[in-house]
């Protein structure tokens, strides 16, 4: 696989540092961050830590821009000399800046990809959309590879990606607050915190696997489950009484309405 720069070492970056690492150690990657202290345990002979964003350029062929969305296009602008057409090719991560904004900085054809993964690259179980231009250097299969050692890869047009980065990245806060309330409402019907997340965590990866072993919908997993005036289903009603399913669709659709502005 080409050399992979990853411009940008905070959160999403530092995962699919620590993603590329697990499941690719033999690839050479070169990482940014202001303060590189935090990457120091990262570096080895096969990955680079720097604050010298223009050496990961001059030394990758894959650059992952994992920059926050108002320092992308400036970004971009400042280091457009050192971006060669004829070597790199662009992957960005950042939410709302399109693929025809890039290229119209770069001002050369160039290819580029916006990739859209979320935290959980940090142990391979990320899912990751991504949307291309034409790329002239065809490494499309070497984008892939990079975020399906991340977990797994959906190819989308680029006018949902908006919708990939609500549903996929800012999904894993929405679970994860599902999660809390779960544990909170296990230690008030008995359990301690530790158990009560151990066993909503298991609950959560079981559901989960469901769903992506039997191809089926919630809802047929969910009628397994329910049975005639059974604790479950009067459970579920209360929920959604009080506005479950419509406060988890609001909060979705909000977040687009976010980015869209």
């Amino acid at each position: 696989m080409e050399s992979i720069g990853i411009i940008g070492c905070g959160n999403l970056g530092l995962s699919i540092l620590k993603g590329i690492q697990q499941k690719s150690p033999d690839v050479q990657v070169y990482a940014s961050k202001r303060n590189i202290e935090s990457l120091q345990e990262y570096a080895n002979e096969k990955t680079t830590v720097t604050n010298d964003n223009a050496a990961v350029i001059q030394n990758s062929e894959i650059l992952i821009l994992s920059l926050k969305p108002y320092t992308l296009l400036p970004f971009l602008e400042e280091h457009a000399h050192h971006i060669d057409p004829r070597k790199h090719t662009l992957v960005s991560c950042a939410t709302g800046i399109t693929l025809d904004e890039i290229t119209q900085v770069i001002n050369q054809r160039i290819g580029v990809y916006r990739a859209m993964p979320n935290t959980a690259s940090a142990v391979n179980e990320s899912v990751t959309a991504i949307s291309s231009n034409q790329d002239p250097l065809s490494r499309s299969n070497s984008v892939s590879e990079i975020f399906e050692s991340l977990g797994t890869v959906v190819q989308i047009d680029e006018n949902l990606m908006e919708s990939a980065t609500i549903l996929g990245a800012c999904g894993i806060a929405y679970v994860l607050r599902f999660m809390r309330a779960m544990i909170q409402g296990g230690i008030e019907v008995g359990f301690d915190a530790q158990t009560a997340t151990e066993i909503v965590s298991q609950t959560m990866k079981g559901a989960a696997e469901l769903i992506i072993e039997n191809k089926t919908h919630p809802e047929e997993e969910i009628d397994k489950v329910t049975t005639p005036k059974g604790c479950t289903i009067v459970g579920l009603n209360e929920m959604e009484h009080a506005g479950f399913s419509s406060a988890l669709i609001k909060g979705i659709v909000t977040s687009f309405n976010k980015i869209e502005r």
